[in-house]
């Protein structure tokens, strides 16, 4: 009864906007760094600087979290979705990071289509974000949750033939280091399908 008419803390949302902008950004740098093999070092400061603004945002988020008796949704999936929204720009930055300093030279066409695949995965998740104050667009939100989902699977064959065009071509260093990277990228895509399974599942709870 009590729960019915007290007042719901609607920050959330902010966060979870900024949240997902942040990652916008992010992946806007690392789109750039796969064209401008001189700025890179440049670049992922600017990612770790945005990677770090990503933390700050999670903490006040938690704290706000603890504090608030009655939420929009969820304490669970508010947690988990800025959780893995947070888990995002950590991949995409221990990607950028590793691509700066590994001294790799040219930039692998695999690592362009990962970075393609992140960027068009956060864009849709902009809009599913964006959504979660209202939820009316339900079919949209699935959607593009579904083109997250597909996506992920065609990381993950990129992934593969990546591995395996680097075991054939024998060179030990430069295998360790892009299968690094790769992985790194395919995480990052993961994290995307990760927040689309969190907002699917608000999604459930909330029909």
């Amino acid at each position: 009864m009590l729960r019915g008419i007290l007042p719901k803390e609607y920050a959330f949302f902010d966060y979870f906007d900024q949240m997902i902008d942040i990652n916008r950004q992010i992946s806007t740098l690392l789109h750039t760094m796969m064209e401008k093999s001189a700025d890179r070092e440049r670049i992922s400061r600017q990612i770790k600087e945005l990677e770090r603004q990503a933390d700050k945002v999670t903490l006040s988020c938690t704290d706000l979290l603890h504090k608030t008796f009655i939420t929009p949704l969820d304490r669970n999936d508010i947690f988990t979705l800025i959780k893995r929204l947070d888990d995002l720009s950590d991949q995409i930055n221990a990607a950028s990071f590793r691509i700066s300093t590994y001294n790799v030279g040219k930039i692998r066409p695999e690592a362009v289509e990962f970075v393609i695949i992140i960027h068009t995965c956060i864009e849709e998740l902009v809009k599913v974000v964006k959504e979660l104050r209202r939820m009316k667009k339900k079919n949209k939100i699935r959607e593009s949750c579904k083109k997250i989902h597909d996506l992920e699977n065609q990381a993950d064959d990129i992934l593969r033939e990546a591995i395996q065009r680097l075991f054939n071509e024998g060179e030990a260093m430069l295998l360790i280091k892009w299968k690094e990277i790769f992985e790194r990228l395919e995480k990052a895509v993961d994290r995307c399908e990760d927040v689309a399974s969190v907002i699917e599942g608000i999604m459930i709870d909330n029909s």
